[in-house]
């Protein structure tokens, strides 16, 4: 089967996840788990990402991301490979942490958003590892629900919105809503053309982005790849370390270029080609 496009502009929303390489795990503890998070908010100011809900598994996460500028894969590219760098350096281990490219669902904000969010923080009830969300550490459910105080990346406003506008009277409705999600049937059942959960409208509607965002993005990377800059002009004014550093994100975010072809210009390893380029800048 075709892999499916990727749809995206600014505004979307998605669950996006991700899985071990061979279904390994990904977090061996509370320590790897608390750095994951500290990355997605990193990654999540970077690009403009709304963050409505998230579940950390062992081998998988879960996220609700609303991206306000369009930037899905750039933002899950270097979550992951941050994420990957930290784990193997840590573990002592080497080559990938996660199972391929992510997947990503386009959801319909008025249909599936709130649905999915209440779908993802179940994930530790349904396999069993805790009797109740509130028990989990490692999910949304809590800081939404007002037990603790929310990371600053997670954004709870839209979610408690949709159960009151007293804060404390919609904190309580959300918790009995998830609740009720228990014996629920799955959403994605009604997953559509691998990438889409909406109503018939909004499938109809998105379904045939799909064909032209396919055949717009190869024509966007041929255009890109034969306007760009050679890396003779990208790191001709690189004079130091940092200058360098950037023209490395440069070169392989914007330009495309391949960690390969970076470091045998620059005379790095491609590994380390990767950590530079994958290190999140605070804009």
């Amino acid at each position: 089967m075709a892999r499916p496009q990727r749809l995206e502009f600014p505004g979307a929303i998605y669950h996006s996840t991700s899985r071990g390489n061979e279904q390994h795990d990904i977090f061996a503890d509370g320590e790897d788990r608390a750095f994951f998070l500290d990355t997605l908010g990193r990654v999540a100011r970077r690009f403009k990402w709304l963050v409505h809900a998230y579940c950390l598994m062992d081998n998988h996460y879960h996220l609700v991301i609303e991206t306000l500028e369009g930037k899905l894969s750039i933002g899950m590219r270097q979550l992951n490979g941050i994420y990957t760098q930290h784990f193997n350096l840590r573990h002592e281990l080497e080559g990938p942490v996660v199972h391929g490219r992510f997947k990503a669902v386009l959801l319909e904000r008025d249909t599936f958003l709130l649905e999915m969010c209440r779908y993802v923080v179940l994930n530790p009830v349904r396999t069993r590892t805790v009797k109740v969300p509130e028990k989990y550490a490692w999910s949304s459910y809590r800081a939404t629900a007002g037990l603790i105080v929310a990371p600053e990346f997670l954004d709870t406003e839209w979610v408690l919105r949709q159960f009151g506008k007293q804060k404390k009277t919609a904190e309580r409705r959300y918790q009995e809503f998830i609740l009720e999600g228990l014996g629920s049937a799955s959403p994605w059942q009604h997953l559509r053309k691998q990438i889409l959960l909406g109503s018939e409208e909004f499938v109809s509607a998105m379904a045939p982005l799909l064909g032209e965002a396919g055949r717009i993005r190869e024509h966007q990377l041929r255009e890109r790849r034969n306007k760009r800059p050679t890396l003779t002009q990208l790191f001709a004014k690189a004079r130091d370390k940092m200058q360098r550093d950037d023209a490395i994100r440069l070169a392989h975010l914007t330009h495309l270029y391949s960690l390969n072809e970076i470091g045998q210009f620059v005379g790095l390893h491609f590994a380390t080609v990767s950590k530079i380029a994958n290190t999140v800048v605070e804009e």
